[in-house]
Formats: C-alpha cells, structure tokens, sequence
C-alpha cells in the first residue's frame, strides 16, 4: 500500500484562507478531487497541489 498523505477539507479551507463551504463546492463541481470517509472528505496532499497548479494565473 502506498503511503499518502491526506488533509480534511477545513485544513484546506484554511491554508487558502477561504470558507469551508467553498472547498464543499470545489469538490462537488470537480474542481478538487476527494474522497469522503464517513461524514467528512479527506483530500490527498498531491491532489491539493495539482489544484494549485491548474488555478495558478
């Protein structure tokens, strides 16, 4: 098994200095992939990254 690491979508939320209700939408209109365990989504650290690169101007 591969080792990756994850961060909750509050944690994302907040390193962009945005609501959490935004990352919600993000991931519902694809713009960030997550996968959701139980109630809360986890989103993979590359995944994060990769949707820094792609909004980048």
């Amino acid at each position: 098994m591969t080792n990756k690491e994850f961060m909750t979508a509050q944690e994302v939320a907040d390193l962009l200095k945005v609501n959490i209700m935004t990352i919600y939408r993000y991931i519902k209109a694809g713009k960030i992939t997550a996968y959701k365990i139980g109630k809360e989504f986890r989103i993979e650290k590359k995944e994060f990254e990769k949707f820094l690169d792609r909004v980048k101007t």
